[in-house]
């Protein structure tokens, strides 16, 4: 009994808020602030274009046939809904609406924790240019730095391979030249002794 009084008093604790009151609900996201935004938008579009206006509209019709008025009014609405939501959700995907909205929903959280003010204008348009656009600058010539250092160090691996191909290239150049006159002793030699042993005509 005593370990399941204590379980019971930790889901207790878990269910309210530090000062013993419970916990607030958590804020909707704007993801689904903006679908209960179109919700709202459908529900009032419905009503503005409600069945005894449409059946207004078609008062001969109506008349003549309700049921059937009815099942065009209902098909209609139907329609119409399903034409919105698909047009507002092709809009969501191009846009990536949904990870913008995650994206501020997290902006927002993180911005909650931060001890320091935020960034206010100062009035004065040139400092707060500068205050604005210094730190990126800054931040840009570092990035720029790391990229022209890299480029030199690049530069320089791929000048010490040329020098490298270069010098072996001079040694084969010196080694087909050596071997070449090599062939060349060979050769004369060769012909000497051929001439030696040639009888004489």
């Amino acid at each position: 009994m005593a370990a399941g009084s204590g379980a019971e008093e930790e889901a207790a604790a878990a269910a309210v808020g530090g000062d013993g009151g419970p916990l607030a609900p958590a804020a909707p996201g704007r993801a689904q602030v903006f679908a209960a935004v179109v919700d709202t938008f459908l529900e009032k579009l419905v009503a503005a274009g409600s069945y005894q206006r449409f059946a207004s509209c078609y008062r001969c019709f109506y008349k003549l046939q309700p049921e059937m008025t009815r099942s065009i009014y209902d098909q209609f609405v139907s329609q119409l809904q399903t034409s919105i939501k698909e047009e507002i959700q092709e809009v969501k995907d191009e846009g990536n609406l949904e990870v913008l909205f995650n994206s501020l929903d997290k902006i927002v959280e993180e911005a909650k924790n931060q001890e320091e003010p935020a960034w206010r204008p100062s009035g004065i348009p040139e400092e707060d240019v500068r205050s604005a656009m210094v730190p990126y600058l800054l931040k840009h010539r570092s990035y720029l730095r790391k990229v022209l250092k890299e480029k030199e160090e690049e530069n320089r691996k791929v000048a010490e391979s040329v020098l490298a191909g270069r010098d072996k290239i001079a040694e084969l150049q010196q080694l087909i030249e050596a071997r070449k006159h090599t062939w060349q002793a060979i050769s004369k030699e060769q012909r000497e002794l051929i001439m030696m042993f040639k009888e004489p005509q």
